[in-house]
């Protein structure tokens, strides 16, 4: 004769034993919910209470629980009961109204959205728009610059330069070269002032030219180290004394893979006849409107930010100094830029970008 509490029967659908063995497989399930699948699939098998515990490792009193909540609420009965607390005032209508608000339209009298203007248009406080933009990633204060290489041989160049940073070839040095033309002597008309506790460096709003130059570099894709000349002007004769400082720094048993743009003193008939005579000097171009490929252009805005933006510089000699110490300083401890994604990668980007542009109209 069986004593104890009756066992209510446990008969399941085929619908519901699909969903209970879905969140058993799923990976994305959470571990309690899949728990609570597989204790009700062994309790719908015919097993015991006692016998489900034991191969679960849990309580008997967890397994009746579950199991007195499915036979009176099915499958809802099995997700967790709703959190106490003060009810939900926004609801998801509300978040895509505002979320349709921010993508496709613009207040009347501005070119974006505020969180101000939005929670006046949506009836929403600013706290609620901010934490709404913020979970869905949207910065409508926020533009970025772009412009898209009509070059016919873009993908062709694309390859060609990214394999030279993931797979440079063997007894060969990959050079990244650029000029940063007219870099201005700048000095502020009155004494900077210096910062201190409570207040920000502070400097006058107009300045004095002093002259300009022109920086030339090669960037050692490998080693991260940097090749420099300074020149006053920016022409083919220029470039030309930058590429036999070049050829006079690589040993002369490696061959030079040059990564330039698409400048007009680089194909000059001057700088044709010089690389006819050194043959192991290769050169790759860049697609027009692509200087991203090109490493030292991240070089190039390293130097901007931590030495030209904010010095002040009485003349050109004074900036010339502070570049070539820079630079200096660049070559005691070298750092590379390391390039991650492929030319596969990227041309995939571009293409979605290209879809998004097309799908605009334009």
């Amino acid at each position: 004769m069986r004593t104890g509490r009756p066992i209510p029967p446990m008969t399941i659908t085929a619908d519901e034993r699909e969903t209970l063995e879905r969140w058993t497989r799923r990976a994305s399930t959470a571990q309690a919910l899949a728990q609570r699948a597989r204790l009700i699939l062994s309790g719908a098998a015919g097993k015991t209470n006692t016998r489900v515990a034991q191969e679960l490792r849990v309580t008997k009193q967890t397994v009746g629980k579950w199991r007195t909540r499915f036979v009176t609420k099915r499958l809802d009965g099995l997700l967790d009961d709703p959190r106490p607390g003060a009810p939900r005032t926004v609801t998801d209508a509300d978040v895509e109204a505002v979320l349709t608000r921010t993508l496709e339209t613009k207040p009347p009298d501005a070119t974006h959205w505020s969180t101000r203007a939005m929670a006046q248009a949506c009836g929403l406080s600013r706290n609620t728009i901010h934490r709404i933009w913020r979970a869905f990633a949207l910065q409508p204060h926020r533009t970025e610059t772009f412009k898209l290489s009509k070059d016919p041989l873009f993908i062709e160049k694309v390859r060609d330069i990214v394999g030279l940073y993931l797979h440079p070839p063997d007894r060969a040095l990959v050079l990244c070269v650029d000029e940063k033309s007219q870099i201005q002597a700048l000095d502020r008309t009155q004494p900077l002032l210096p910062m201190r506790p409570g207040q920000v460096e502070r400097r006058s709003h107009d300045y004095v030219r002093h002259g300009t130059t022109s920086l030339f570099a090669a960037l050692d894709a490998k080693s991260g180290t940097i090749i420099g000349q300074l020149h006053r002007r920016h022409r083919a004769i220029e470039f030309r004394k930058f590429l036999d400082a070049i050829d006079a720094a690589v040993p002369a048993d490696l061959a030079v893979h040059l990564i330039l743009d698409n400048y007009g003193t680089h194909k000059t008939p001057r700088i044709h006849r010089w690389l006819a005579r050194r043959p192991r000097f290769h050169l790759h171009f860049t697609p027009t409107s692509a200087s991203w490929l090109n490493l030292v252009e991240r070089w190039f805005a390293r130097l901007t930010d931590k030495q030209i933006k904010r010095g002040a510089h009485g003349s050109t000699r004074t900036l010339e100094a502070a570049i070539l110490a820079y630079i200096a300083l660049t070559n005691t401890a070298p750092t590379p830029f390391v390039w991650t994604k492929t030319a596969d990668e990227i041309l995939a980007s571009v293409a979605r970008f290209c879809h998004r542009i097309s799908g605009t109209g334009h």
